[in-house]
């Protein structure tokens, strides 16, 4: 789908991808795009965004909780203490998905974001968050970008800090859920109103 908004079920416009399926709806207006804070909350979306590498986001979405329960929560202190046998429970929970290598990714990123002071995998995320003004709000699918400078760079510093399975493309993902980017198109009832010239910005949730 390359067009512009579409009318939902109630008649205001949203983005085509959140009305492809009625799982998505919730998630399209309610968490996608709006700002995520803190360290557990990013090394979620962070997670999620790395296992759903080569398959759909409706995929995760709707194995979140799976995920959740064989994650800990995605408690970073917790997942770091995983031990062998809890690997290999992951690998037989058929309520995730079983991939090998981003299990192992999982949980080696864990151990190292432990290692972290608190806070720290926020602040870098969020310090990677462009100029709001830089770029026009899309029209339509077409004009929302796969890949960044800005996601490039993010992908650069994670890996240099020891974070594994994270691309350009799966940066962008998680830039884009968690509100570093806003990339409802511009006519999605979902998009966040931008402030008046001269407004002072609103602050961020934590």
């Amino acid at each position: 789908m390359t067009g512009g908004a579409v009318p939902g079920p109630d008649g205001a416009p949203r983005c085509p991808w959140g009305l492809s399926t009625p799982d998505y709806l919730p998630y399209h207006d309610g968490e996608w795009g709006r700002p995520v804070h803190g360290d557990d909350a990013l090394f979620e979306r962070l997670s999620l965004e790395a296992f759903q590498s080569g398959l759909s986001w409706i995929t995760i979405l709707r194995r979140r909780e799976g995920f959740r329960r064989a994650f800990a929560g995605f408690r970073i202190a917790a997942v770091a203490a995983f031990t062998e046998a809890d690997r290999e429970r992951l690998l037989a929970d058929e309520g995730i998905i079983r991939n090998r290598a981003k299990v192992d990714a999982t949980l080696a990123n864990a151990r190292v974001l432990a290692g972290w002071e608190p806070g720290e995998l926020d602040e870098l995320v969020w310090s990677h968050a462009p100029d709001p003004a830089a770029r026009p709000a899309p029209r339509t699918l077409a004009d929302v970008p796969a890949v960044t400078p800005e996601s490039t760079a993010l992908a650069k510093a994670l890996k240099r800090r020891g974070i594994r399975f994270v691309g350009p493309t799966t940066a962008y993902a998680l830039m884009q859920a968690c509100g570093l980017v806003d990339d409802h198109l511009a006519e999605c009832v979902a998009r966040t109103p931008r402030p008046a010239p001269g407004a002072a910005p609103a602050p961020a949730a934590r």
